[in-house]
């Protein structure tokens, strides 16, 4: 396990373009996402991928509203990798001032004269705390305590509002580009004065609403439980909760502490536990990749992820994508199969099945699975019933 948190994360690939993206050179969305799901497949530290992928939906960001004529979710990408497995604090901080956020959720057109309140309202109900731990209060007064950020430009966009500039004006001068790839602080956009808070009035800076937050009770519990939701049970007890929960806030929100005490934990290896979750259908059509040995299904995997219900970098809210049972339907089932019969059948040759169900599945099949395999004749068939079973479609 401790091999799992030492290694650092693999950095992807460059993706060309993107950091010079503008308003007449935008990222490709279905680009960005085929970017990420090559690095997924291919990754040599699947863990942390896997803990930047629940990020991802935690801390959401839409292209719809930030769009690819900046950088942002491409920085955003890189940057919940870094932070993936890191302390609280920090990946908070990370999260305020990240371009992509200050864009989805408003942060970087909130001033100390107009305070915008959607940012400090979620970061309070669905990135820390949760919902009924705060007051509306507190929401106003996190957005004054929290304002004054705005968007970096970088050289390119720097250019290209210059030249849309000068076809309106030609004594336009260009903007000044910033040099860091997070939200940059303007002290005269900020709110000046006193500010209730929490149970506190006083001056604000974005570090100290942060601190104040990780002080509340209910923090340690709302993470804890989102990530037991999302590696062990979908109904983890309050006592299981409570244990991990307490560890967590006295390792001053530690991830690599949380994540080691979840995945050593009792209920992590309790026969209650097993395939006790469903996958969401990024993970389905990303085993089911791993297991054809076929990499190269990256740009089919973002073009089917919206007709399952999860298309990355476009959740359905900014609470992300829904869990578990929620993706089982009668809909997203069969658009699960036909995501194994549109493979396979686009497949020269499938591999060779041999034990493919000891590996994938522990060889624990139901009855009617098991029926259907030993009645298969080719390869090809036994692959259908196996990826597309009830049994690989849990985790």
């Amino acid at each position: 396990v401790d091999r799992l948190f030492e290694t650092p994360a693999s950095t992807p690939k460059e993706l060309p373009g993107a950091e010079d993206a503008t308003g007449d050179k935008a990222i490709n969305i279905a680009a960005l996402q085929s970017w990420w799901i090559d690095h997924l497949l291919a990754t040599p530290t699947p863990f942390a991928e896997r803990m930047t992928f629940f990020w991802h939906g935690h801390f959401t960001s839409d292209y719809r509203k930030v769009s690819g004529q900046t950088p942002y979710l491409y920085w955003q990408n890189l940057t919940w990798r870094k932070i993936a497995l890191g302390g609280l604090r920090d990946m908070v901080l990370q999260v305020t001032t990240d371009p992509a956020m200050l864009r989805y959720l408003d942060l970087g057109q909130s001033t100390g004269k107009s305070p915008n309140e959607n940012y400090s309202r979620e970061l309070m109900e669905l990135f820390t705390m949760g919902a009924d731990t705060f007051t509306e209060s507190d929401v106003r007064g996190a957005a004054k305590a929290l304002a004054g950020w705005r968007e970096p430009i970088t050289p390119a966009m720097s250019e290209y509002q210059l030249k849309k500039a000068l076809e309106r004006n030609p004594k336009a001068k260009a903007i000044t580009p910033d040099t860091v790839k997070t939200g940059v602080f303007e002290k005269t956009r900020a709110f000046t004065g006193p500010v209730a808070f929490l149970g506190e009035t006083r001056q604000w800076s974005t570090e100290a609403v942060v601190d104040k937050i990780l002080t509340q009770d209910s923090v340690a519990p709302f993470i804890t439980t989102k990530v037991l939701r999302e590696f062990v049970t979908p109904d983890p007890s309050d006592a299981y909760v409570k244990r991990i929960a307490e560890g967590f806030r006295k390792s001053r929100y530690d991830t690599k502490t949380l994540m080691r005490d979840v995945l050593t934990s009792p209920e992590f290896l309790e026969p209650a536990s097993y395939r006790a979750l469903v996958k969401s259908p990024t993970e389905f059509m990303l085993h089911a990749a791993r297991a054809l040995e076929t990499p190269a299904l990256s740009k089919t995997i973002a073009q089917t992820g919206a007709s399952m219900g999860q298309s990355l970098y476009d959740p359905p809210s900014v609470g992300g994508w829904p869990s578990n049972a929620s993706w089982v339907s009668s809909a997203n089932v069969l658009a699960r199969v036909n995501f194994i019969v549109t493979t396979l059948t686009g497949m020269p040759k499938a591999p060779a099945f041999g034990n493919a169900h000891q590996t994938l599945i522990e060889g624990i099949v139901g009855p009617k699975t098991a029926e259907l395999l030993n009645a298969a004749t080719d390869d090809q068939t036994r692959w259908l019933i196996l990826l597309a079973s009830p049994e690989f479609q849990l985790k």
